[in-house]
């Protein structure tokens, strides 16, 4: 399991977001506080303080680093 810090503080963002992480076929979480969200939900992402960080946890080690280089424009450094 991999998990980097993201930020998602737009409508386009998160829609794009969503887009970009269903072509994959593992389980991504968001964790924001004491809530763990699925990523491939569109509401669910809604329903998290979109002004903060989020951490990402990956649940895969195969495509890992394809997975990453998906994830460079919402990834903060």
């Amino acid at each position: 399991m991999t998990t980097v810090k993201i930020s998602l503080n737009s409508i386009d963002k998160v829609k794009s977001f969503v887009n970009d992480v269903a072509k994959f076929d593992c389980d991504f979480d968001l964790i924001s506080g004491r809530y763990v969200i699925d990523a491939k939900s569109i509401m669910g992402i809604f329903s998290l303080d979109l002004s903060k960080d989020i951490d990402l946890s990956i649940h895969s080690e195969d495509n890992i680093n394809e997975v990453l280089k998906m994830l460079e424009p919402y990834i903060i450094n």
